[in-house]
């Protein structure tokens, strides 16, 4: 076992941790929202409003701030009047992204809604720039949000919903520069600003405006939106989005369950480098936004594998493992990093798709490896992150950390403390010293594993939190970490 030095400075006070960076994604995609969130009234699932409350309750669990709805590459085809009304009556539509199912619109914006209003997260609705029109997405916000007389608010009352909702959350457009569209970055910076002209903050409500950002490390597409988005009276968004997958070879993405050391460690590199590129794109952003008005939001990350073998391959349904795990806490340690930009990030998806906290399967319901990450790592929720430092032990040939951390502080003064240890072999003992602290009482938990480890139905507990112990010594605590785990402890001076 090895031993690493870890300094923690409370007096240095770094940036405001959002709670909204440990939101979730959720598209019409596979068996994301029909069976994972949504099954009918008339199910013998026990639902409210359709809703599946076994679902319900794991997010309320982990406390999930933000659900990003209904794509995705969905969105830029999705008319949303197509989803209200009487239920018999929608229209149905081909989803033409994702399997090419035909999409019956059961769940639409009002079934939405009152799944975020069961979880307690707020709404983030992608809005369709590609295939709609400015008044299809005018219309939408008004008919969301406004109070008033108007055609749109007469028709929400006729489907059943007397006051408005508030709407805080909207993209304009998803992934414009491809399946939302093939723009090109200046085009569709002029489209963002028309679109934009159109979305009213009604009475009571005000919308933060999110811009399709870029994929990956394309710069280029950053400097045309900082460019090109400000306007007479300032900023036209409050925020660009960002998509990164953990994911080397489109035509090569191997297998979820089964994998090399080799293919594990470079994994985990792939997830280690959004550092390097939200670290790019923050300097393009800080030269034009150096009071960073505008935020960064990464509503797209996590791993894509081969779809399980005999599922849908337009349903993208992996299985999830201590890898996956590895990849959330690695990639939340990054968002905290930066959190003084990114003001929000998606995982790639809630329920039965790429790197789910969730699946489903008929009445049964499991939490994934990469659920529990989100779990110990909740209590950093509108904390403040503080300066940390561990010693920069590398991975054996590998430009990858052994360790990653984040530490923050709540307003009670209780501080949070998560490490993971990415090494398949190599257990460190973490000493910590907590200058100008005097540690009076120390609880931790732990998620450890094999990396191939993961929950099925018929072995929803394999892999799952458990108590931790640590110890408290002079100046600090020392915690030990075994190989391929996680721990989250929490220290009240």
């Amino acid at each position: 076992m090895k031993s690493l030095r870890m300094v923690i400075n409370p007096n240095d006070k770094r940036s405001h941790i959002n709670r909204e960076i440990y939101g979730n994604f959720s598209e019409h995609l596979g068996r994301c929202i029909y069976g994972g969130f949504y099954v009918g009234e008339d199910s013998d699932i026990p639902n409210t409003d359709g809703i599946r409350n076994d679902v319900v309750e794991a997010f309320k669990k982990i406390k999930l701030p933000v659900l990003r709805w209904p794509g995705g590459c969905f969105a830029d085809e999705y008319h949303w009047k197509d989803g209200i009304g009487e239920k018999s009556s929608r229209k149905k539509m081909v989803n033409t992204n994702w399997g090419g199912v035909t999409e019956d619109n059961s769940f639409g914006t009002h079934e939405f809604m009152r799944l975020c209003e069961l979880i307690g997260c707020e709404p983030y609705i992608a809005g369709n720039v590609g295939s709609g029109t400015v008044r299809e997405m005018s219309e939408w916000i008004e008919y969301m949000t406004f109070d008033g007389v108007s055609p749109m608010t007469e028709l929400r009352r006729k489907n059943g919903r007397e006051k408005p909702w508030k709407l805080k959350y909207l993209g304009i457009g998803n992934e414009n520069w491809g399946c939302g569209g093939n723009m090109q970055p200046e085009y569709y910076a002029g489209v963002y600003r028309q679109f934009q002209s159109f979305c009213k903050n009604y009475p009571g409500n005000e919308l933060y405006k999110i811009a399709c950002g870029p994929s990956g490390g394309d710069c280029n597409w950053t400097e045309s939106m900082m460019k090109n988005l400000k306007g007479e009276y300032g900023w036209t968004t409050n925020a660009i989005s960002m998509h990164y997958y953990s994911l080397k070879d489109w035509n090569n993405k191997g297998s979820a369950r089964e994998f090399t050391d080799d293919k594990y460690y470079e994994l985990l590199e792939l997830a280690a480098n959004v550092d390097t590129l939200i670290t790019r794109h923050k300097e393009i952003m800080n030269r034009y936004d150096p009071e960073k008005k505008l935020g960064l939001i990464v509503d797209e990350w996590g791993t894509w594998f081969d779809v399980e073998e005999g599922t849908n391959p337009g349903f993208l349904y992996q299985q999830n493992t201590m890898r996956d795990a590895m990849v959330a806490a690695i990639s939340l340690d990054i968002f905290n990093k930066h959190s003084d930009r990114v003001v929000m990030a998606n995982i790639a998806q809630a329920v039965n798709v790429l790197q789910a906290v969730i699946l489903t399967e008929g009445e049964k319901m499991v939490t994934t490896p990469t659920y529990h990450i989100f779990d110990l790592y909740k209590e950093h929720q509108d904390g403040t992150l503080i300066y940390s430092h561990v010693t920069d032990e590398k991975i054996p040939d590998r430009n990858l950390s052994a360790v990653s951390q984040s530490v923050s502080v709540q307003e009670n003064g209780a501080m949070h403390i998560t490490l993971s240890n990415c090494s398949l072999t190599e257990e460190y003992e973490i000493d910590c010293c907590i200058l100008d602290t005097a540690v009076n009482s120390v609880s931790a938990r732990i998620l450890t594993g094999e990396a191939h480890a993961l929950n099925d139905f018929d072995h929803p507990d394999n892999v799952t939190v458990k108590p931790y112990d640590v110890e408290t010594v002079h100046g600090g605590i020392k915690v030990k970490l075994p190989p391929c785990s996680a721990v989250a402890v929490e220290i009240n001076a």
